[in-house]
Parts: structure tokens; C-alpha cells; sequence
């Protein structure tokens, strides 16, 4: 009974919050199925193309609410506590997510140093060892716009010189263009998907549509699996 009131009240008080720092289980139960399952996706990508590795990787779901964000910054995580300097960038300019994953401010990030406002340098955070947080900043009227700006393009090629890793929290597929502009800066997409919500036909939108703008799906991470293997599983594949 006292387990389960304390489990309440952190449940109401997270909820009161808005707090999505329990998501990050790689951090607070490393020894956890799930935080085991998330180090082997990270090897699947360390070994995912011997020759040319994808450094700059976006991470997009068909659909919202599908674990995206989660995943993103779990395999942030992981890469940092591989000694690999990794940033993750909230590239969700319209329901970002990152800062609340992290307990950050986001008074000041991507959207400030697209427009000039900030230097790369002056909007991140590092919340731990090797890893750097870009938050997405003020939401815009324009996100699409600012996506598409040469000065996004030139701002992921100084997070590509600068960094082993670049992880993008992308929007979903549906209903915006803003995750397909994301894929074409990326030498990558994982495609997260919820193993209880996600539609086949979801699916295979967003792989055509990630497919008409000649992206590299490097594979699925389906979250909200129901296994002994951990919280999710992973299908890699790339062309």
C-alpha cells in the first residue's frame, strides 16, 4: 500500500509538472531490459555502415504520441556514455519536447540560432558527459520556412563538424512537410513506431512519402513492445 501511494503521488506530481525526465531510462536503471535494448540499437548504428556511418540522424514516428522524443534522447544517452560527442536537436518547432525530457529551459535554441539571434554554441546545454541538448526555442509561425533556410543547412553542417553524433527530434510524418525537409539534412531516418497505436497503412505512408524525398531509412524502433527483450525492438536495414 505505501509503494502504491507514492507511486501516485509521483505520478500526479510529474503530471502537475508537465515533467518527462522518467522517460529517460537509460540514465536512472541503466541495468534495465529496456536500457540494455537501447545500447544495442546504439551498436546497430555504430555498425550500421562500416564505410560511411550516418552521423546526422533524424528520428520521426507516422503518427504523434508514438515515442519518438523518448527515443531520440534515450539513444543520446547511450552514445554519450559510449564516450561519442553527441547532440540532440529538437527539431520540433511546433510541440517540441526535448527541454522537458532534460528539465531545461527553452528560452533560447534552434530557432534563435537559425535566425541569427544565437551562435550554435551559445543555445546548448549539457546535461550530461559528452552530450550537448539543442531545444527548439520559441514556436515560430513558420517552422517549415525555417527548416528549408540555408541557415539550417549551414547550422546541421557545423553540428556535423563539431559532433560524432547528431540525433533530430522530428515532428511526425503526419500532417506537416516538416519531417520530410529534416530527412533530406540527414544522413539517416529511424522511423519510430508504437507497437499498440501504429497503423500498417500509417506505416506505409510515411515510408513512401520519406522514400519520395530520397531519404535513407536506416529502420524501425518499435516502441511499447510487450517482450521480455525490453521496452522496444529494432529493425535495421539500409539501401
Amino acid at each position: 500500500m505505501v509503494v502504491r501511494t507514492s507511486l501516485r503521488r509521483r505520478a500526479r506530481e510529474e503530471q502537475r509538472k508537465g515533467d518527462l525526465s522518467g522517460r529517460l531510462i537509460t540514465l536512472h536503471d541503466p541495468s534495465d531490459p529496456a536500457s540494455e535494448a537501447y545500447r544495442t540499437l546504439r551498436t546497430g548504428l555504430l555498425y550500421a555502415v562500416v564505410d560511411a556511418p550516418p552521423r546526422v540522424i533524424s528520428l520521426t514516428s507516422p503518427g504523434p504520441t508514438e515515442g519518438k522524443s523518448t527515443v531520440c534522447a534515450n539513444l543520446g544517452v547511450v552514445l554519450a556514455q559510449a564516450n561519442k560527442s553527441t547532440l540532440l536537436i529538437d527539431g520540433d518547432l511546433r510541440r517540441p519536447s526535448l527541454h522537458a525530457v532534460f528539465d531545461l529551459r527553452n528560452i533560447n535554441g534552434l530557432v534563435n540560432a537559425i535566425t541569427g539571434e544565437r551562435g550554435l554554441s551559445e543555445v546548448l546545454s549539457e546535461p550530461l558527459p559528452n552530450l550537448r541538448v539543442c531545444t527548439s526555442g520559441p514556436v515560430p509561425p513558420n517552422p517549415a520556412e525555417l527548416l528549408s533556410s540555408n541557415r539550417f543547412a549551414a547550422l546541421v553542417e557545423e553540428a556535423r563538424q563539431g559532433f560524432d553524433y547528431v540525433l533530430i527530434d522530428s515532428p511526425p510524418v503526419e500532417p506537416v512537410a516538416d519531417p520530410l525537409i529534416l530527412a533530406t539534412h540527414a544522413d539517416g531516418v529511424l522511423l519510430v513506431l508504437d507497437a499498440q497505436r501504429t497503423r500498417k497503412g500509417a506505416l506505409r505512408k510515411a515510408l513512401h512519402d520519406l522514400r519520395g524525398v530520397k531519404a535513407n531509412v536506416l529502420g524501425t524502433v518499435m516502441n511499447n513492445f510487450d517482450g521480455k527483450r525490453g521496452g522496444y525492438a529494432y529493425h535495421g536495414y539500409t539501401r
